[in-house]
């Protein structure tokens, strides 16, 4: 994989730093989130009780509300820079490279083009290797993955539930596919990987890379519906490098004992004593995970021979 990427600018009117982390200097960043639990806050008070619990980083989002949802605001990100000293990552919309280069301005560490807002470009993602500061990028499939590594991401988000119904089915199905292709790459011979990648519509050299390393080339978290410690649990062992924890898990009498549940969960996912230890007393965090109608009677159907 080139270190510089394949291109440098998108206009001669476009923003740029000459002054680029190279790839592999991205990626190396991002490895420092492996293993943790980020949590998404909409207020500083919210980012102060996420580090006191331990997470690894902070995402920052808009409320949620009516509207089109889009960047958050700049300094709502600088105050809680401010108040506390974890890593903190900032959303831009999918394609829309100038809220990437606002972010990058006002010094986040980690930005994530989410398709969890508004979408800006309907055909284009950010051309990630013209920033200095590391990207993630969601996917559903390995094909999906790995063109967003060609872009530049320098970390993968395979995402699952994204109407905030606390459903983690979609997640699991997601890391599952992810998970499942990458096996299947990793038993074929050389000659079977161009016919995979084309299949799968991703570039030859990042799946032979892939292939290679038996995993993603860069550090795989999940998100969508995870809200107990034992959701957590479940995405590590199925192979994830950490998780992705929704602004909805402060909505409750004890933010703090539910966000730390989690992060324990994540760094205990193979003890079931500690993640039993962790569980108890989360009544909350159950409400609102049952499978909806619709997915109950597909889930019925396909299972009826």
């Amino acid at each position: 994989m080139e270190e510089d990427g394949a291109v440098t600018v998108y206009s001669g009117s476009a923003i740029t730093d000459t002054k680029k982390n190279t790839f592999s200097i991205k990626v190396g960043i991002a490895q420092m989130l492996r293993g943790g639990a980020i949590a998404e806050v909409t207020t500083v008070n919210q980012a102060k009780i996420a580090e006191s619990a331990g997470v690894c980083c902070l995402v920052v989002s808009e409320p949620k509300g009516p509207g089109i949802s889009r960047m958050p605001d700049p300094s709502l990100i600088k105050e809680i820079k401010q108040a506390v000293a974890l890593p903190v990552m900032a959303k831009a919309r999918v394609g829309h490279f100038v809220e990437a280069q606002i972010l990058e301005a006002i010094g986040v560490d980690y930005i994530d083009e989410s398709e969890t807002l508004a979408v800006a470009d309907e055909d284009h993602f950010v051309n990630k290797h013209n920033f200095r500061a590391p990207f993630v990028c969601g996917c559903r499939d390995l094909g999906e993955a790995l063109r967003r590594v060609r872009e530049g991401a320098a970390m993968v988000r395979t995402q699952g539930d994204l109407s905030g119904t606390g459903s983690i089915v979609d997640t699991v199905h997601n890391v599952r596919k992810v998970m499942g292709d990458i096996r299947i790459l990793s038993n074929m011979d050389d000659d079977e990987v161009f016919t995979f990648s084309k299949k799968i519509g991703a570039p030859y050299d990042i799946v032979a890379q892939t292939k290679q390393m038996g995993r993603l080339p860069v550090v795989h978290f999940a998100a969508g519906g995870i809200v107990t410690p034992a959701d957590a649990a479940l995405m590590m062992q199925l192979g994830c490098d950490g998780v992705f924890v929704g602004s909805d898990i402060f909505n409750c009498s004890n933010p703090y004992k539910k966000v730390r549940a989690i992060v324990q969960a994540v760094r205990n996912y193979n003890d079931p004593h500690i993640l039993a230890a962790a569980s108890s007393g989360l009544e909350e965090a159950m409400d609102g995970l049952n499978l909806n109608e619709n997915r109950v009677e597909r889930f019925v159907r396909d299972e009826t021979y």
